[in-house]
């Protein structure tokens, strides 16, 4: 399906308006059958799952035992079987983990190739595809719960949210009728836009993504994957003790802050850039963005410590650009247990 139009903020703005979706290349699916595929994957994930009803979407993480952010995963069931949407190139080092940790049980992995991820946002594309997938196939369709606080997530970020408006959905189309669908949305008016252009757009929501603000020691705590994608009372999973201590007792030694870049060329930060403050390094840039609204921006991961009001400086190979904060993960994230609870702590 051709691009509809090469405007990017164009693009944004169709994407963000339900009049237009983006193919996703980037991401892939793993399929978990198996009467045991949710009490199973539960065990793993630090997302509750094991009562998820036919056609709800959770976002999970798997966490490696040190509590870092290894794969993060958008989960929906359809009664007989559990999608897991990721990145592409993780796909086959997941399938193979999955297959490893089944010791019991009915439960079967395997990658599903033929499947591939679109994404749209509530309105006419949404309309479009849902009809169209309804013709031909089982409408399998993943719901990004980032718009709000989940049941059992704990939210640093403060309000209001721009996440609000976050109507993004990603639906699975079998091969077989994905030119049926692509077609249906060409006769709809709806086109196609480029990947930047829905990268822009979870930008401005502060959406955090492991293949970009993901490094080996990224704690969840860190990027505000608390309010989607942790259950903070659901049962033990693997990193769950780094989870709860980040919380209760410590705080996350970096947090993710979105920048206004002031008097940037015309070539953007790369992910990896410096972020400085009175010339020390003080953080990363993670993903930057032009966006039609907001204009140059970006996240990045800054030291805790960093003052929330302070104007940083952005380091390219050909510049430096004055950076204001806005603050998504506040200094004070973490330390939910007070002073006044340990004794009863203490006493249990």
């Amino acid at each position: 399906m051709a691009i509809a139009n090469a405007n990017p903020f164009v693009q944004q703005r169709d994407l963000h308006t339900g009049k237009s979706c983006v193919r996703r290349p980037d991401r892939g699916v793993i399929c978990l059958t198996g009467a045991d595929r949710l009490t199973w994957l539960d065990g793993l994930v630090s997302q509750q799952v094991r009562a998820l009803a036919p056609g709800e979407s959770v976002e999970t993480l798997i966490l490696t035992p040190q509590g870092r952010v290894q794969h993060q995963v958008s989960v929906v069931d359809d009664g007989t079987s559990c999608y897991l949407v990721l990145a592409a190139d993780a796909i086959a080092e997941l399938a193979e983990w999955l297959d490893a940790m089944i010791f019991s049980g009915d439960v079967s992995v395997r990658a599903e190739p033929d499947l591939s991820v679109w994404g749209v946002f509530a309105g006419t594309a949404n309309d479009v595809m849902a009809s169209a997938l309804a013709d031909s196939a089982a409408v399998i369709v993943w719901h990004d719960p980032w718009n709000a606080l989940v049941p059992g997530g704990v939210q640093y970020a403060p309000e209001p949210h721009p996440a609000r408006s976050w109507t993004y959905r990603e639906y699975l189309v079998p091969q077989a009728v994905a030119s049926g669908v692509a077609s249906a949305l060409e006769n709809a008016g709806c086109g196609s836009c480029d990947l930047s252009a829905w990268d822009a757009l979870r930008i401005a929501a502060w959406r955090p993504k492991r293949e970009t603000e993901g490094d080996d020691a990224l704690l969840p705590h860190e990027v505000d994957w608390m309010r989607s994608a942790v259950h903070m009372s659901k049962g033990c999973y693997r990193g769950q003790e780094t989870v709860a201590k980040v919380h209760n007792l410590g705080a996350p030694p970096r947090r993710l802050v979105l920048l206004h870049l002031d008097g940037m060329s015309d070539t953007l930060p790369e992910r990896g850039n410096p972020v400085q403050l009175d010339g020390d390094i003080v953080g990363r840039i993670t993903s930057a963005a032009r966006h039609g609204e907001d204009g140059p921006i970006a996240l990045a991961l800054v030291k805790r410590t960093t003052s929330e009001t302070a104007t940083l400086d952005v380091l390219t190979e050909d510049s430096v650009a004055r950076a204001t904060q806005v603050v998504v993960v506040p200094t004070t994230a973490g330390h939910a247990v007070t002073v006044e609870r340990l004794p009863r702590l203490r006493d249990r």
